[in-house]
């Protein structure tokens, strides 16, 4: 599974997390760090990314749209990086089943 970092999320994760999710990118990276949340959508979608935000944005989009991409909405007010990293690393498991469940378009983790 590859993530897009929303521009809440620090870029250093992609490193940070290179061994449990390849492939993965920041909005920075992709060029997108200014871009509306329609154009990070859309090139989600076209690349095969599950976006990974703290804000309700791309949740709310997830519930209008649908999926794909699929969203982890991260709900943990202010945190650190390695906060972060170590919430998608406990979190693995449960990820990767909600990347292969079609029924499900968001996963909210705190």
């Amino acid at each position: 599974m590859k993530l897009l970092l929303d521009q809440n999320v620090s870029p250093k994760l992609v490193a940070r997390l290179f061994d449990v999710f390849p492939g993965s990118s920041h909005v920075q990276q992709a060029a997108l760090d200014t871009s509306s949340d329609d154009q990070v959508w859309q090139y989600a979608i076209a690349n095969g990314f599950v976006i990974v935000t703290k804000d309700e944005d791309f949740h709310l989009l997830n519930v209008l749209r649908g999926s794909p991409p699929k969203v982890i909405w991260l709900q943990m007010g202010n945190c650190t990086t390695a906060q972060i990293e170590a919430t998608l690393r406990n979190h693995l498991q449960e990820i990767e089943d909600f990347g292969t469940d079609p029924a499900a378009g968001t996963l909210v983790l705190r």
